[in-house]
């Protein structure tokens, strides 16, 4: 019988555990808290802290943060910005508080957090963490009365083009891989322990309707479209400019062809001259001549990100105007009455 049970457990230990997928980012609500008044203390300046917690199965459990530094290119305050983060990490695990990162969380600008360096900060994290997440908070949006949190994460299928740095046509058709494709939200789930619940059960007012419920009434959205669509006209601009790297890559693939057919074609002229005296034909290719050489195909990765941004704007425009549209129906039905 111990033989058995001795068997059993070497044949568990052996057996690789394999990770359920993240299903959802279980946050505290102090942490959030901590995040959003962190993120509107420092705006419009750009910021970013740490996320603490525990990855339970399907569940990724953010239980503290703590904000980072502000960042400098100065190497000397960068490594100054790295103990701060280890001796913040020491003291709390000296308290008993949980310090096992599990991600970080920024502030972004009407949205704009889809960029390269984010793609790469969060390979870092995944050389460390097996899985971790970004929470975005962009409290210009919030101030327009909604939360825009997101929790964002790499997808699998996006990961192994980018380790190779492989960002070709054939490789992104050969994955079957958009621009969609590059980041996956999470839903965010937010927890309270029972005594913050009914405590704030009994902050809540006995009136039904509070001044943010009239806030959310006010008529101009004139400055946040306008930004946004700003934004999107750069983005635009941007994209531009991408595709013409790509029509000059394949107008150059064009000529380079017709250099390579016309070359060939006077090889083989010269090698029907050489078979008619009696010599031997030379090589229809030549691997020294530069007409043979493959032209490097531009990146789409950066595209990917700019109709990726392209797509978020788009939705905020979206979001706003059916917004606006709603308070403009509802003040004519007020005046109407």
């Amino acid at each position: 019988m111990a033989t058995t049970t001795a068997r059993s457990f070497l044949q568990v230990a052996a057996t690789e555990e394999v990770a359920p997928p993240l299903r959802v980012v279980q946050m505290e609500g102090l942490v959030i808290l901590k995040t959003i008044k962190h993120c509107k203390d420092h705006s419009p300046s750009l910021v970013t802290g740490q996320l603490l917690g525990l990855d339970v199965g399907s569940v990724l459990e953010v239980t503290n943060c703590f904000p980072f530094p502000m960042r400098e290119e100065d190497e000397e305050i960068e490594a100054d910005g790295a103990n701060y983060q280890l001796e913040m990490m020491r003291c709390l695990r000296e308290v008993n508080v949980d310090n096992n990162t599990v991600g970080w969380y920024q502030s972004t600008l009407l949205g704009s957090f889809q960029t390269v360096e984010l793609i790469e900060t969060f390979m870092n994290y995944q050389e460390n963490i097996r899985r971790c997440v970004c929470i975005v908070y962009d409290p210009s949006r919030s101030d327009q009365g909604v939360l825009a949190l997101k929790a964002l994460k790499l997808s699998d299928s996006f990961m192994e083009p980018y380790r190779s740095n492989n960002f070709t046509g054939e490789k992104l058709r050969e994955k079957n891989l958009s621009w969609v494709d590059i980041f996956e939200e999470i839903p965010i789930k937010v927890s309270n322990s029972a005594l913050i619940s009914a405590f704030m059960t009994e902050l809540e007012p006995d009136t039904p309707v509070t001044q943010c419920d009239y806030d959310r009434l006010q008529l101009s959205t004139s400055s946040l479209l306008e930004r946004n669509t700003e934004y999107l006209i750069e983005c635009m601009d941007d994209l531009s400019l991408e595709q013409q790297k790509f029509q000059l890559h394949y107008r150059s693939l064009s000529r380079q062809q017709a250099q390579q057919q016309a070359w060939l074609q006077k090889r083989r002229t010269e090698n029907m001259a050489r078979k008619a005296a009696g010599e031997e034909p030379l090589p229809e290719e030549d691997p020294s001549n530069p007409i043979f050489k493959p032209l490097p195909e531009p990146s789409r990765l950066e595209s990917f990100l700019i109709t990726n941004q392209i797509s978020n704007y788009c939705n905020q425009i979206n979001g706003v105007s059916g917004q606006s549209f709603n308070r403009l129906y509802l003040m004519k039905a007020l005046h109407e009455d």
